[in-house]
């Protein structure tokens, strides 16, 4: 049987935390900031958590 293989877009994307969630960063980030204001810049540089409905789909892209 072959090796399960890693989806290598999504794991430059993600980072696992110490306690096991999945870290990620905001879209609307790259260009276009004349119309957002600064509160939106702000929010968007800091980092999210993954939603639980989508670890499932995650696990299954990311061989641990």
């Amino acid at each position: 049987m072959p090796k399960m293989k890693t989806r290598r877009a999504l794991a430059k994307r993600v980072k696992k935390t110490g306690s096991g969630k999945w870290k990620r960063s905001h879209a609307y980030t790259s260009h276009f900031f004349s119309h957002k204001s600064q509160k939106q810049k702000r929010h968007l540089r800091k980092g999210a958590l993954v939603h639980n409905t989508d670890y499932k789909r995650i696990k299954l892209m990311i061989v641990d």
